[in-house]
């Protein structure tokens, strides 16, 4: 026998049947209320996909996009089909961006921050075709390093690496190459390394060779004598250090104290496209970044992280730097430090895309050629920073206390160096060695 469906219109429904069915209606939205707090399908107004797809590299600060998915906050925010895939290095999640999914690639992800500045202008595009890009947030400060080859483990080198500069004069007298590596022209290990040299009196460009190697890769091409510093993110400074091939000179973190790393950056026609969906993923973004700062969640996140299908990598080699705790090698050991990797600090602090950290980026490569000193560095920052839709995304969680500002003031560096971001070229005159006049 077949159960007959009352509906309102029903002539034989009564005011009893009516009530409820009214009553299953209210639960029913009361139960949508509970599973998704952040209220993405409040009125039937939910994203309008249900996910695309998001690259990484294999690095302690993609952790936020990874734990958004294992932990299921992207489902939560109305978005339950996000891919978080995995790309063999910054030059293929280039390619695959500018693909965009239409076209088999990936509408966002995990990049270094100058990134979306560099692809916006074509500067680092196959044509130098430009590719609009939008900063989302920041997905984590500090704790990259700047390691070296056992080669040079007797010099007396940390953040001051002036020990290197007669040691590599040397060895290029004898008609060997002195390689140094980073992960991407004009990212952030490209900066962090040459400023560190710099810094020294070493020119990256003229004394040192600056090699691109990705950055799974460092390891086993410093163990085979393919270089002789490098500059990464984690977890590879601590493998090096694990497996004696090298020692950690400072972690970034000693150049410059909270300094800006990776962000979540994404295509800006599907950012335009897709308003609602742009919201979710940034609201299961931060989610996942307030639970990766708290300390108790650093285990089970390093146990995460480093699964086959995620980054492959033993928690030995992930856990102490998330911690704070840095072995640098040589016998030096440092426990409880403040150089530990931030993924959201206290109020948001650290997500928050200040527009004056992303003006120290684009100025930086102005110092060393990718782009022209003419540019308007404002109005680039403008058009591709997206705080506002960041503190859109931080009110619908009811989050409150976080920033709201474009500086986060005067920056300064551990060789007395400032940046003031109302005053870029006045930093630029400050710097001795550089490609610019």
């Amino acid at each position: 026998m077949t159960s007959k469906v009352l509906t309102a219109r029903d002539p034989v429904a009564t005011r009893r049947d009516i009530l409820k069915l009214g009553a299953a209606a209210g639960a029913t939205a009361a139960a949508a209320r509970l599973a998704f707090p952040g209220g993405a399908f409040a009125q039937g107004t939910g994203p309008e996909v249900k996910g695309t797809k998001l690259g990484y590299i294999a690095l302690t600060d993609a952790a936020p996009l990874i734990i958004a998915k294992e932990k299921g906050l992207f489902a939560k925010h109305g978005v339950p089909d996000m891919e978080i895939l995995k790309q063999a290095s910054w030059g293929a999640t280039r390619d695959n961006m500018a693909l965009g999914t239409k076209a088999n690639g990936i509408d966002g992800g995990h990049i270094l921050s100058p990134k979306p500045y560099l692809y916006g202008t074509g500067k680092v595009m196959q044509n130098s075709q430009p590719l609009p890009m939008y900063t989302l947030l920041r997905l984590n400060e500090d704790c990259q390093g700047l390691s070296v080859s056992n080669e040079y483990k007797d010099l007396p080198v940390g953040t001051d690496a002036t020990a290197l500069k007669e040691a590599f004069a040397k060895k290029k007298a004898a008609g060997k190459e002195v390689k140094c590596a980073m992960t991407f022209p004009g990212g952030t290990h490209d900066l962090w390394i040459r400023y560190w040299l710099a810094a020294a009196g070493i020119d990256p460009d003229k004394d040192v060779s600056t090699i691109v190697v990705p950055p799974p890769q460092m390891v086993a091409n410093m163990k085979v004598g393919n270089m002789d510093a490098f500059c990464v993110g984690e977890p590879w400074n601590e493998q090096l250090v694990n497996q004696n091939i090298g020692f950690t000179a400072c972690t970034t973190g000693e150049v410059w104290f909270k300094h800006p790393e990776k962000v979540l950056g994404m295509r800006a026609d599907w950012v335009d496209a897709n308003p609602k969906a742009t919201q979710a993923i940034l609201r299961a973004t931060i989610e996942a970044q307030i639970w990766c700062e708290k300390m108790e969640n650093k285990q089970e996140m390093a146990e995460i992280v480093g699964r086959r299908q995620w980054f492959n990598v033993p928690v030995p080699d992930i856990i102490g730097r998330i911690k704070g705790d840095i072995n640098y090698g040589r016998g030096k050991v440092a426990k409880g430090t403040n150089l530990l990797m931030k993924f959201w600090g206290q109020s948001g602090e650290v997500s928050y895309p200040w527009k004056s950290l992303d003006a120290w980026f684009v100025t930086e490569n102005i110092r060393w050629g990718k782009f022209e000193p003419t540019l308007d560095i404002k109005a680039l920052v403008d058009k591709t920073n997206r705080s506002d839709l960041w503190i859109e995304a931080a009110k619908g969680l009811g989050l409150t206390g976080y920033p709201t500002g474009d500086s986060r003031g005067v920056e300064k560096f551990f060789d007395g160096k400032v940046f003031d971001p109302a005053d870029p070229m006045g930093y630029l005159k400050s710097l001795s060695v550089k490609r610019i006049a």
